[in-house]
């Protein structure tokens, strides 16, 4: 048992809060995440979509906690209408994102070999000259330059894809797919059918390499069904969220750029101190609002009691990235962006078994944009305004829809 949870039920089941999609901008902390927070570190939630309610953990203990405890149960949530955010977020059978253990282990060993840091190592090379390409080319070009058409888009993008093993002529159209599920503003038809599209380009790659022994994730899926070590589905249940979640990159990093052009002191630092950059992009992963509202649900398959709040049997429950990154019991003075701050235990890629997949890749993308454009663009500056940069609009994950920019 935990410092947070308790056999005794003292206190009563909160009011269930509405939480709309919103459509921020900035890097500013969600209004309504930022109540709940000030209401109790456990609270209940009605989300857009689905059905009822929902408990919402926020604590940066109690997030671990439910994240790293059997009694929590992701698969539970298949076939249930949980409330949710967006419409067409709905659980599918044989998704890893929706495994328990021993199963989730089991899907996760068949791409190990392409997510592991030795994996993800051997695209290095060949990532860094293609981003130096891409400054060369814009450089060239000269400013202004919108950072996210020309460096923060295509670069994640063909990353991910090399990492998969999808071929530069279906690069662009892999990218239309995941922003459209991305992102609910086209409709929820339009998202479910970029879903099924980018399911049907799956089921077809891995079956065309069962038996490889590329390196690639789809040759890995390919290889792993071949063998019986996971069946066709799970395989394409595997292959989406991995290339969906490759392109969050670009948002992340987009929201990095904008706090590091509209706090120039903090580009400052960046610049001079280059032993000091793997400490800020963890602090600035710790800061930035990765996504909007909360992502995947869990079901209590007991009664737990967590800060006096009983969770019954059956019930959903949320938890908070980004509130337990702003806990003031483990981050003092968590508003504010400390690139002196340590230890720093965020939990930006997850927690548990769950704890993002592609976590090595997204470090290692987010180190080469910081470490080439800092270098390379030393007066790098936005070329407008900062409440001129347009944000996406029905965005899963936050990020500027343009970063224009000058230097």
């Amino acid at each position: 048992m935990t410092t947070s949870e308790t056999s005794e039920e003292t206190a009563p089941a909160p009011p269930v809060r509405h939480w709309p999609a919103l459509n921020l901008t900035g890097v500013d902390f969600d209004p309504v995440l930022a109540e709940l927070m000030r209401e109790g570190p456990v609270t209940r939630i009605q989300l857009p979509n689905g059905e009822g309610w929902a408990w919402l953990v926020t604590r940066y203990d109690d997030v671990r906690l439910v994240t790293n405890d059997p009694r929590f149960s992701r698969a539970a949530v298949v076939g249930r209408q949980v409330t949710r955010l967006a419409p067409h977020f709905i659980p599918q059978p044989g998704a890893m994102g929706f495994a328990d253990r021993p199963d989730h282990s089991r899907l996760r060993r068949a791409i190990a070999p392409a997510i592991t840091s030795k994996g993800v190592e051997r695209l290095r090379t060949g990532a860094q000259d293609m981003l130096d390409r891409m400054i060369d080319e814009m450089v060239a070009d000269g400013p202004p330059a919108d950072l996210i058409e020309r460096v923060l888009k295509p670069f994640p993008m063909v990353v991910i894809c090399e990492l998969m093993g999808v071929p530069a002529a279906d690069r662009e159209l892999m990218h239309e797919w995941t922003q459209g599920i991305l992102s609910s503003s086209r409709g929820a038809a339009f998202s479910e059918q970029c879903k099924r599209d980018m399911e049907a380009y799956f089921a077809k790659a891995i079956a065309d390499r069962a038996g490889s022994d590329g390196e690639d994730i789809v040759s890995l899926l390919g290889a792993a069904v071949g063998r019986g070590d996971i069946t066709e589905d799970e395989a394409m249940a595997i292959a989406g969220p991995v290339q969906i979640g490759g392109e969050a990159v670009t948002n992340n990093t987009g929201q990095m750029f904008f706090v590091l052009c509209t706090r120039p002191r903090l580009m400052e630092r960046m610049r001079a101190e280059p032993g000091l950059r793997p400490q800020a992009l963890d602090e600035l992963l710790r800061y930035i609002p990765h996504r909007n509202a909360v992502g995947l649900s869990r079901i209590a398959t007991e009664d737990v009691v967590i800060r006096g709040v009983r969770i019954r049997e059956g019930d959903p429950v949320y938890v908070s990235y980004l509130a337990a990154n702003r806990d003031p019991d483990v981050f003092p003075d968590p508003e504010r962006i400390d690139f002196d701050r340590t230890p720093n235990p965020h939990l930006a890629f997850g927690n548990g078994p769950h704890y993002c997949a592609g976590q090595v890749l997204a470090r290692l993308e987010a180190e080469l944009l910081v470490n080439t454009i800092v270098d390379r663009l030393p007066g790098l500056r936005l070329a407008v305004p900062p409440e001129e940069v347009p944000w996406r609009r029905g965005a899963l994950i936050r990020g500027p829809e343009a970063l224009p920019v000058t230097w």
